[in-house]
Order: structure tokens, then sequence, then C-alpha cells
């Protein structure tokens, strides 16, 4: 397995773990009565599980499994470290907005981040989408 899908799917875990914790505590404040502070993790919950993981762990499977160009190449590999490391800068700046109060531009710049890293890895990978055999019907 290549060392950016290695890291990317790291990374996804980490996101889950932690969105699972968010959401523990706060199913646990809602049961009990306790914790009303671990609702403002909810914005963080929602973040980290639906972008964080999911989307993270896409894009570490796709570099792994998309088929290679001649010769073994994965392509511009660059793009796609750079797709992985503006995804996670905008999952922690759209996750941990609420959370830590931070200014509300924080929350426009990371989905900006999002969007961006969704572009590069669509740009990426556009060339490693292919069949691998002829289509029907030509010669």
């Amino acid at each position: 397995m290549p060392r950016l899908s290695v890291w990317a799917i790291r990374l996804a875990l980490l996101y889950l773990l932690f969105g699972f914790t968010f959401g523990a505590l706060m199913l646990a404040g809602k049961g009990l009565a306790l914790w009303p502070w671990a609702w403002a993790f909810f914005p963080a919950h929602m973040e980290f599980l639906l972008i964080g993981w999911m989307v993270q762990f896409a894009f570490g499977m796709a570099y792994w499994i998309l088929p290679r160009y001649a010769g073994g190449s994965r392509g511009q590999s660059a793009w796609a470290l750079a797709a992985v490391i503006a995804l996670n800068l905008g999952v922690l700046l759209v996750g941990l907005q609420v959370p830590f109060q931070w200014p509300s531009f924080t929350l426009l710049a990371g989905r900006i981040l999002e969007t961006l890293a969704v572009a590069l890895f669509a740009a990426y990978a556009w060339g490693r989408v292919r069949p691998t055999y002829p289509p029907t019907g030509s010669k």
C-alpha cells in the first residue's frame, strides 16, 4: 500500500475515533443530564465523521486502488498529497470553529480548503479513472 494511502487512512481512522468520542460525550450528557458543554462539539462530531472520516478514507483508498498509468506510475502524487493536506486543514478549521470559538471566517476558510481538496483530488484522479478493457463494439 502506498505511503500516502497509509497516512490518509490512518488520519481517517483518527477522525472516526474522535467523532465517535464526541458523539458518546453528547449522548452521555443527554442521557444523564450532565455535561451541557458537550453539545459544543456537535459540529466537530458531524464534520469529523462525514468529511474527515468518509472523504479522507475514500481519498486514501482511491489513491491506492485506481489503475496506474503505463509503467506503474500513479501520476502527479503531489496533487493528491496537497488534497489530503487541504482536506485535513479544512476539517479542523470547520469542526473546531464552534467549540473553540474561533472567528467565523475560519468556517469559510475551512469550507474553501475542503472544496479545494476535492477539486485537487478529482484533477489528480481524472486520468486514472478509465476502463481496463476496450468497450464493446470497438475494434
